[in-house]
């Protein structure tokens, strides 16, 4: 029997759920909205439950919204913590598809398993170490892999709150954030779009002054970051950094910040090589998951 894998997107907005073996391999997917968690941990289960019956699933894999609990050795292992989704606080998910569906199932942060699905699927990504994802979306995530696999620590890396300069002169805008206000997340993610600017990014035109404020917190984060990891490539993905143009104007805006102090060439002449949008689209996550569920099955 063809051994299949498991992987769900589990978003803040949305679950993704898929049978795969792998990007060329997908055998069964599905979208749905996240409702309460009762309500979309029981549909992923009917989802996966078919297979699970069949014996055809080996393994499942999550990638998730977070806060979570990522220490195996936690009686809160799989959980979800101090998300500001409040309903989804303290909600076991992992626990919660494994029971029903009697399968091995680990979970990661969505971002952890994004970078991960574009090192594990892309020819090209899967030498370069460390690696590095960030998504721009509704929220702002950093996934960092070091030797191959996901960093984690006390909890994992939570770069997506990073302390940035904010100019407010230029921005009087506070933030968005609920617990830091004007962090990364508070200044540049879609949510603080939205709230600033009283519309969705995707509204708003090239020549808007969203686009100047937004280009430089992103570069802001992405010298960060190298200053941190000295990642070998930087995928930067999510749906705000689909705006047409916003790449170009990051990588810019990133030399300019690090004014040379890095010799790299891979900074200073092939930059375009470096900070890259997502291989896999956006399937990076859910093909990360299913990544992580193969990894599950060899260990």
């Amino acid at each position: 029997m063809k051994r299949l894998y498991g992987g769900i997107e589990a978003g803040g907005t949305k679950f993704v759920c898929m049978v795969a073996t792998g990007p060329d391999d997908v055998v069964e997917e599905k979208r749905f909205p996240t409702a309460s968690p009762e309500e979309t941990i029981q549909q992923t289960n009917s989802f996966f439950a078919p297979y699970a019956r069949r014996g055809e699933l080996a393994a499942l894999g999550i990638a998730s919204f977070g806060p979570v609990d990522l220490n195996p050795a936690s009686p809160t292992y799989g959980y979800i913590t101090t998300t500001p989704k409040t309903d989804w606080n303290n909600v076991d998910l992992q626990g919660g598809v494994s029971r029903a569906l009697e399968l091995p199932v680990v979970l990661d942060t969505d971002v952890n398993a994004a970078a991960l699905g574009e090192h594990y699927w892309t020819a090209e990504n899967n030498l370069l170490d460390p690696f590095v994802y960030i998504t721009v979306g509704t929220g702002i995530g950093v996934g960092v892999l070091a030797n191959g696999r996901p960093v984690h620590g006390l909890v994992h890396i939570e770069a997506g709150h990073f302390a940035i300069p904010h100019d407010r002169q230029k921005d009087p805008f506070p933030g968005s954030c609920p617990y830091h206000g004007d962090c990364l997340e508070g200044l540049g993610s879609g949510t603080a779009i939205h709230r600033r600017w009283g519309k969705n990014a995707e509204a708003l035109p090239d020549s808007h002054p969203a686009w100047e404020l937004e280009s430089e917190y992103i570069a802001l984060a992405l010298i960060n970051l190298i200053y941190a990891y000295s990642p070998q490539r930087i995928v930067l993905g999510g749906g705000v950094s689909q705006h047409a143009g916003l790449h170009e104007i990051v990588r810019r805006k990133v030399q300019q910040g690090l004014n040379g102090y890095i010799q790299s060439p891979m900074l200073l002449k092939a930059i375009d090589e470096y900070i890259v949008p997502p291989s896999l689209g956006n399937r990076s996550g859910v093909l990360g998951a299913i990544a992580m569920a193969i990894d599950l099955v060899k260990s």
